[in-house]
């Protein structure tokens, strides 16, 4: 099989409340998420048309709602319900999915906290 072509979306944004710490789960913070969504893009390329495609407005739309959903304690179980809510939209063939955490409590300076995975239709 091909290397599927891909959509990104990087740097979406969105309040949420996840993390381990009372704190986290009470007051919230922001998470940053980043989509790598791969698909076969022949079919849209031809036609034109959004329906031969995966719509990222309403991948943004998913993560989004995932994010300011239910807490979780971990993100990595934060990005595992993001890709599977990617896969169940019928033309994603795979995903990778980094969740940013760029506010966690850590006692030490620190740029960035991330997350990456990546997983395919079954």
């Amino acid at each position: 099989m091909a290397k599927p072509d891909v959509i990104t979306l990087t740097g979406l944004r969105a309040f949420g409340y996840h993390g381990v710490f009372d704190f986290e789960r009470r007051e919230g913070q922001e998470f940053i998420v980043d989509l790598v969504v791969g698909l076969d893009m022949r079919p849209a390329a031809h036609s034109d048309d959004v329906a031969d495609t995966v719509d990222y407005g309403a991948l943004a739309t998913d993560v989004t709602a995932i994010v300011t959903g239910e807490p979780l304690n971990l993100i990595e179980a934060l990005a595992e319900r993001i890709a599977d809510a990617v896969l169940r939209h019928p033309l994603v063939q795979v995903v990778t999915v980094t969740v940013h955490k760029p506010s966690a409590p850590i006692p030490t300076e620190f740029g960035d906290v991330t997350v990456t995975l990546t997983r395919e239709r079954a």
